[in-house]
């Protein structure tokens, strides 16, 4: 089925447009037709990328140099946007920074600039881009939360404070702007390959020992971040708001399967079955064991 998600033509607008997640979400953009606006804080580098979008997917994308920690520059962004497409359909807020810490040790300067970037960012750009979705009468805003934001990132400083504030940032927003047509929800991504989390995997024992701790067994691409961002920012989402999806591949989930048992969980329990004279099925190959154990 084609064009399902009715994006053709819609402009959407991309904070953090030069990172992993940005990068992706712009191009998943420009693949579904939609003109895009690029957000970033290298000026020339942001406009080139928005030149190298318009010739590979023949789409309209501008790149505007932006901190969004700036309401002036952000201002002067929405503006240029408008300027040149005459309106905003979708932001999409990627931006964000981390600082390693344990908390008796957090500056109060990490504190301050992650709270800055990761939470007050995210205000400044929802209610300026917001305030031109109102006025055109509806819009979709999607912002980068983690399934952090739920359980604690341990010592990486505020960063999971500011993410649970952009969860409720967007419910705010949800709440006060559905009157308006403009819809608002997150996405919550865990253990995903960026450029900032690439040292990670650069190690094969790291990769191997987090891929455990996932239902599906491997580590998140940034390509189904923007997947999920798409849908979000889709009209198919149209009755979704202050919401989020997990996009963690059932790490959420794990808790349970992560708890030592006997033997381990899967023998534990088929003993069990042993023990009572249950046959264990098996399929054609005579065996079922997953490729983890």
């Amino acid at each position: 089925m084609n064009n399902w998600l009715n994006l053709e033509k819609s402009v959407c607008a991309v904070t953090g447009a030069l990172g992993g997640m940005g990068t992706e979400i712009c191009r998943e953009f420009a693949r579904n037709g939609a003109d895009v606006v690029l957000l970033d804080l290298d000026g020339e580098k942001v406009k080139a990328a928005a030149t190298e979008l318009s010739e590979e997917f023949g789409v309209h994308a501008e790149g505007y140099r932006m901190n969004a920690c700036d309401e002036a520059e952000v201002q002067a962004a929405v503006d240029a946007a408008v300027a040149d497409f005459g309106r905003v359909d979708v932001l999409v807020n990627t931006a964000g920074i981390l600082r390693f810490a344990p908390m008796e040790d957090l500056p109060l300067s990490d504190w301050n600039d992650v709270i800055n970037v990761n939470l007050t960012g995210y205000f400044i750009t929802s209610q300026r881009f917001g305030r031109q979705m109102i006025k055109q009468g509806g819009g979709r805003l999607v912002h980068i939360s983690t399934v952090a934001s739920h359980s604690p990132e341990t010592f990486s400083g505020v960063y999971s404070s500011t993410k649970a504030g952009v969860n409720m940032l967007s419910k705010m927003l949800a709440a006060e702007w559905g009157p308006y047509g403009v819809r608002s929800n997150c996405v919550e991504p865990c253990f995903v390959k960026t450029p900032m989390s690439a040292s990670f995997y650069a190690d094969p024992e790291v990769e191997k020992s987090r891929s455990r701790l996932i239902a599906t067994r491997r580590i998140g691409e940034v390509s189904d971040i923007a997947n999920a961002v798409m849908f979000l920012s889709s009209t198919r989402s149209d009755f979704t708001t202050g919401d989020a999806i997990k996009v963690d591949g059932g790490f959420s989930n794990m808790m349970g399967d992560l708890t030592a048992k006997p033997g381990g969980r899967r023998a534990y329990a088929e003993n069990y079955l042993k023990n009572r004279g249950v046959a264990l099925w098996t399929d054609e190959a005579g065996v079922k064991t997953p490729s983890d154990q």
